[in-house]
């Protein structure tokens, strides 16, 4: 145990890589070196605490923990590597003096490896580079290294290779995090005041804040003030992650560490805040991302809104990118209109509200939030197809761009440039950063690439290419909404925006699939799609037939005519005042990517 206090011997860090290059598997290792889990305690991608993380593979949330070694305190945290969760990278970059960039062996640089490098430049961090799974027999070092060496401008010598699986170089690696990454600064004697990187939610002794202290200490029973809305309450309890929180005396300016602030309101905890002992100067945070892909939300039972709401509450208090809102649809009744960094994180929110709060939900596809300028120059920003005015009141509409990086090896090149060129875009620059790698670079529309496009491109190239976005600015986008109507009724809730030149082929897609999924009623129900009052395709499901001349044995033929005359007015008028109900299924099904 640590007796003697002292900033010298703390090291903040945080391993940087893209998804599946080995950060999780890392972590344990370093987590079985400073024997912080006992061995009986120990397994796979230990810090990977949620049962969704550990299903799919993959770190959705950064996972800080202190470990203790050779007489430092080593303060670890494990970040995510899918492009939409940049955020949670970004926030704990805040945390830390220091970061190993983590490269496979095999894939090589990927589009989020320069993603998260340049983030940790902007933020002075001292790089480690190194690169893993270096015992696997299709493990490309040589090409690996002298392409990570050329990107970072260093000697391939400085380069670290490491199996994270089996051990090796780990230790040599995690020397050099003491000897190279530098103690934090601070002063133990001016007044407490600490970063707020994420925190969760605690029924009895409220919202726990993940905090870095930048400033002086705390213990339990202090006062504290969250400087940026100068709200006031009592420190319950203060702690380290080892990696379970564990309760402590105090925390001392330069670790990271985590206090329970006793506030029971979760939106008023916002990542980036500064919490301190007294009013003083507040600490630069960080800008929270706007969320880019939205969807609808709603609880399959109706009965179930308020839980649904309380949930949502309580993923965005760690998940401050996230944002929800009430709306009201007609045929799925109240629900919430919520935002998101990506398609990944909207399957991850979803996911999440399933397994952990225990509900079922009907969920929209996914669309880009647009701008409308009105005849009269006003813009109007628009969410989804309910939102969408009335053609009189457009004057012209605009579209989210990215600029969209994708890198691929170069035998799967043809395929990936065949895929992307369907986008809409432009090409704007072809690297190559080693003779069996290229960098893409191309601007595209947001709306192309949030549904589907991922998968796609891990399809084409076999799982090797990867990609990465930033948003770029609004562009002009000949767009319009496509309205469905059933039985003559306008279904808002299937209406989408689309490109012009896609209403035939979007309009029939729609119409089929609504007749595959929709019950047959006791009259001919019409299925339409129409843009602007034009009907663009229609399908027609078939009335339900009773035999009603079975229990007719022989007699006049006029006989039976008489009956089926009367079945078809019946149908008839059922088709004029009747209204098709709609079963909660059929949304789900038509919400599916």
């Amino acid at each position: 145990m640590f007796n003697e206090f002292s900033l010298e011997k703390i090291r903040n860090f945080v391993i940087c890589a893209h998804i599946d290059h080995g950060k999780s598997t890392l972590a344990d290792r370093f987590l079985e070196i400073t024997k912080t889990v006992p061995p009986s305690k120990m397994r796979e991608q230990f810090l990977d605490s949620m049962d969704l993380e550990r299903g799919r593979g993959i770190t959705i949330k950064m996972h800080p923990v202190r470990m203790e070694y050779q007489g430092y305190i080593l303060n670890l945290i494990d970040t995510p590597g899918h492009v939409d969760f940049h955020y949670e990278v970004s926030r704990s970059l805040a945390a830390v003096e220091g970061a190993i960039l983590l490269v496979d062996a095999v894939k090589g640089i990927q589009a989020q490896t320069l993603a998260n490098l340049e983030l940790a430049r902007k933020q002075n961090l001292v790089i480690i580079p190194a690169i893993n799974k270096i015992d696997l027999p299709q493990a490309r070092i040589e090409e690996t290294r002298q392409a990570l060496a050329q990107l970072l401008n260093i000697d391939p010598s400085e380069i670290f290779l490491v199996s994270a699986k089996n051990g090796t170089n780990v230790e040599k690696l995690l020397q050099a995090v003491i000897e190279k990454v530098p103690p934090p600064h601070g002063d133990v004697n001016k007044p407490f005041r600490a970063l707020i990187f994420d925190s969760k939610f605690d029924p009895y002794k409220g919202v726990k804040a993940f905090v870095r202290v930048i400033d002086g200490k705390i213990k339990p029973g202090e006062k504290i003030f969250l400087l940026q809305d100068k709200i006031s309450s009592e420190v319950k309890e203060v702690g380290y992650f080892k990696p379970e929180l564990q309760p402590q005396s105090e925390l001392k300016v330069g670790e990271i560490g985590y206090l329970a602030t006793g506030i029971k309101e979760p939106e008023k905890i916002r990542v980036g805040d500064t919490i301190a002992n007294q009013l003083v100067e507040p600490l630069p945070g960080f800008a929270v991302p706007l969320p880019v892909v939205f969807a609808s939300i709603y609880p399959a039972d109706p009965a179930d809104f308020e839980n649904l709401k309380e949930a949502l509450a309580k993923l965005k208090l760690n998940d401050a990118s996230f944002v929800f809102e009430p709306e009201k649809k007609e045929g799925l009744g109240r629900g919430f209109r919520c935002g998101f960094l990506g398609t990944l994180h909207v399957e991850i929110i979803s996911e999440r509200l399933k397994n952990e709060f225990g509900l079922n939900l009907v969920i929209s596809t996914p669309s880009v939030v647009f701008k409308i300028i009105t005849p009269w120059q006003k813009e109007i920003l628009v969410f989804s197809a309910s939102d969408w005015p009335a053609p009189t009141e457009i004057k012209e509409v605009l579209e989210p761009w990215v600029r969209l990086e994708v890198i691929t090896p170069v035998q799967y090149l043809g395929k990936v440039l065949e895929l992307i060129n369907r986008l809409r875009g432009k090409a704007i620059e072809t690297k190559y950063f080693s003779p069996q790698q290229a960098l893409l670079v191309y601007e595209v529309p947001l709306k192309a690439i949030i549904a589907g496009f991922y998968d796609q491109l891990k399809g084409v190239s076999q799982g090797f290419a990867s990609m990465n976005y930033q948003i770029l600015d609004y562009r002009p986008a000949d767009l319009v909404k496509m309205e469905i109507l059933i039985a003559g009724q306008k279904e808002e809730a299937f209406s989408k925006i689309i490109y012009r030149d896609e209403v035939y082929q979007e309009g029939r897609q729609m119409v089929e699939k609504l007749k595959k999924f929709l019950p047959r009623q006791l009259f001919s129900v019409a299925i339409q799609a129409a843009v602007g009052g034009k009907i663009v395709a229609r399908e027609t499901i078939s009335a339900k037939r009773r035999d009603v001349i079975a229990p007719l044995y022989g007699g006049d033929y006029t006989r039976k005519r008489k009956l089926l005359e009367k079945q078809k007015k019946g149908k008839q008028e059922l088709k004029e005042k009747g209204r098709v109900r709609i079963p909660t299924r059929v949304f789900l099904e038509m919400f599916k990517v």
